[in-house]
């Protein structure tokens, strides 16, 4: 499965644990739905990747962005904030994926305009969960934009 027009899913995950870049990974390839994820591991990676900046010149802008709060050099509040501000950007649905329940931390980030907030389970098999259901929400149910 893939969108509309056959190409892959393009997905950006921004987070800084090698761990649960790696989960991630695996979960998604195991997956039935066509996807290529980029990985960046701070905020300031992740704003250059969907700018094209440096490096990231080439980059695919992508359906969907994974992003975790707490990344070193410029945080997923500031990375957020960034996005929904750009008329080119703030269309991407951001599923703000992290391990902090705290309610200061939910209303900032929906005050920011994300689509979605997850609390990242610390069980292996919860984690892979609920990535399964990010990927049967985002891209089997929910019509997203095409640019």
């Amino acid at each position: 499965m893939s969108v509309e027009n056959g190409r892959p899913v393009e997905i950006l995950l921004v987070e800084d644990n090698p761990g649960d870049i790696r989960l991630t990974q695996e979960t998604l390839k195991d997956s039935k739905l066509l996807n290529r994820m980029s990985v960046v591991v701070d905020g300031v990676e992740a704003m250059a990747f969907l700018r094209r900046e440096g490096p990231y010149s080439a980059a695919t802008r992508p359906d969907l962005i994974l992003l975790d709060l707490n990344l070193p050099k410029k945080d997923g509040r500031e990375v957020l904030t960034e996005i929904k501000a750009d008329e080119s950007l703030r269309r991407i649905p951001v599923v703000v994926l992290t391990t902090s329940d705290a309610q200061s931390d939910i209303l900032k980030v929906y005050d920011l305009h994300a689509n979605c907030y997850i609390k990242k389970p610390v069980d292996l098999d919860q984690f892979i969960e609920v990535v399964k259901a990010i990927e049967a929400f985002w891209f089997t149910i929910v019509k997203l934009p095409q640019e």
